[in-house]
């Protein structure tokens, strides 16, 4: 029987509409479902450097509640780098609920561990970060927190050290942005950018400790460049009261650039007043 055009028309339109039905996919998944699916299933990967990176992407969600929690399980990994990274995401999110678990990272068995924990609690100006500096600067314990014993064996060790640079230290926080010249001073077994970094981060420490082995250290330290760092950050901490024992270094004929930066820091804090005795 002819369905003449009208019902040959019809039929058509009903054929299409039937297999356009047919080869509809089905609704698809909310973007920011489906991200946080991908970053999810990240985390659990098997392959150590793969749940790495996942933890280091959750850098870019500060104020993320989620976010957090997964980077506070991540501080719990087995695995050193995944652990690394997760302490210094957790400042990068600027993060205070998480420093109670940073605190407790500073007693992981990693050296590069602590210093990522450490690091992160700068940022959220917490101050048991300056123990572990003053540890990496001196090689000791300031008071009776910081470092566990294994862990100051390494600081102690310039060859060490240099090796926590070497991994841990160029292009990743805490000693990350040091330049070229310093990653060639660490490739040569050189621990000095190491604890000059740590020099420097003792400059916001108000700890009077702090003060006088940044002294000690700007006085008499084998490392030029250590010394320098401790000047630099003796200029920032702004205590005229340190003028009188760096007047040694202005007869250093020996290391004319430690001479010159510490007239430059005297002068400096010359023109601070000096500060109220403390009550």
């Amino acid at each position: 029987m002819s369905l003449g055009w009208r019902g040959t028309l019809l039929l058509l339109t009903a054929l299409t509409a039937t297999v356009a039905f047919a080869g509809e996919e089905q609704p698809q998944q909310h973007p920011q479902e489906r991200a946080w699916q991908v970053l999810r299933s990240g985390l659990d990967e098997g392959r150590a450097a793969n749940r790495a990176v996942a933890v280091q992407a959750l850098s870019l969600l500060p104020a993320n509640r989620r976010a957090t929690a997964f980077a506070l399980h991540a501080l719990q990994d087995k695995n050193v780098g995944v652990r690394a990274s997760a302490a210094v995401v957790l400042g990068q999110q600027h993060a205070r609920s998480a420093i109670p678990a940073l605190k407790d990272a500073l007693e992981d068995s990693e050296i590069s561990v602590v210093l990522a924990a450490a690091h992160s609690l700068l940022i959220l100006k917490d101050r048991s970060a300056y123990q572990i500096y003053y540890a990496v600067l001196m090689g000791d314990r300031k008071g009776n927190v910081g470092l566990i014993q294994s862990q100051l064996n390494r600081v102690k060790d310039p060859k060490q050290l240099a090796q926590i640079g070497i991994e841990e230290g160029i292009g990743f926080v805490p000693f990350g942005g040091m330049g070229y010249e310093a990653y060639r001073q660490i490739r040569k077994h050189d621990s000095a950018p190491v604890r000059a970094s740590a020099a420097r981060f003792l400059a916001y420490d108000p700890d009077p400790f702090s003060e006088d082995a940044l002294i000690q250290v700007a006085l008499a330290d084998k490392e030029e460049t250590v010394r320098l760092a401790a000047l630099d950050a003796l200029t920032q901490r702004g205590d005229p009261g340190c003028i009188a024992r760096l007047m040694k270094n202005l007869s250093d004929e020996e290391k004319p650039a430690v001479r010159y930066r510490t007239a430059g820091v005297i002068l400096h804090l010359s023109s601070i007043k000096k500060r109220p005795p403390k009550s």
